[in-house]
This record gives structure tokens, C-alpha cells and sequence, in this order.
């Protein structure tokens, strides 16, 4: 039987994708070993890890993780309040598969999107 997901991401900077995903999005290191070249970070149930690229070209990169949530409003709100850039054509909306979404970029271009059924 299958449990969970855990996307495995591109990333240049180990240091500079953990500083924004724990002080931008509020994940946390995970596991109990610091791998060289490789990241694990964990919010609530949600587990993403990463796998240095250090020559990822960022704008050929279309890694993405589509992430749910049973509050999509005030995490929305959370994140404009702490200035995190939303993706210019990714504000939160409903869109017409019946889901209530937003979607941002890492600093590496990863693509995540929030979305809540409606």
C-alpha cells in the first residue's frame, strides 16, 4: 500500500533553500543526519526534499510540488503578510477543476502551488 510522497527538488544553494523554506514558509530541517548535498526539510505532513544542482539553469527548471491544505485563506494571508512573493499569475482563486489555489516560486524556480478543494 502506498503511504506518502516526498518530491525530491532541484536546488543551487543548500543554505540559501533552507534559509527560505524555514524562515519564508515555516518548514523545518528533518531527519537526523546533515547530508552533504542533500536536504529534507518537513511542515506539519508535508516532507520535501532536495538534491543539489549547482548548475541548475533556473529558467529551464520546471520542477513542482503541488501541496493541499485544509486552510488555504489564512495561509494565503500568512504568507502575504511576511512578504513572501506570490507568483505574478498565481494569486489565490478559484479555479474551474473546483480548487482554491496560489502558487509561488523557490529561489530556485520551483514551482509550488497550495490548493484546497471547494
Amino acid at each position: 500500500m502506498l503511504l506518502s510522497v516526498q518530491p525530491k527538488l532541484p536546488m543551487r544553494n543548500k543554505l540559501i533553500t533552507k534559509e527560505f523554506y524555514t524562515t519564508q514558509l515555516d518548514f523545518e530541517p528533518y531527519g537526523s543526519a546533515d547530508f552533504a548535498g542533500y536536504l529534507m526539510l518537513k511542515k506539519d505532513n508535508i516532507e520535501i526534499h532536495f538534491f543539489e544542482f549547482p548548475n541548475l539553469d533556473t529558467t529551464t527548471n520546471y520542477g513542482q510540488v503541488y501541496i493541499r491544505t485544509n486552510q488555504i485563506d489564512a495561509l494565503y494571508q500568512s504568507l502575504l503578510n511576511n512578504q513572501v512573493p506570490i507568483h505574478p499569475a498565481g494569486h489565490l482563486q478559484i479555479k474551474p477543476w473546483g480548487q482554491k489555489e496560489f502558487s509561488l516560486l523557490d529561489p530556485d524556480n520551483n514551482l509550488l502551488t497550495f490548493g484546497q478543494s471547494v
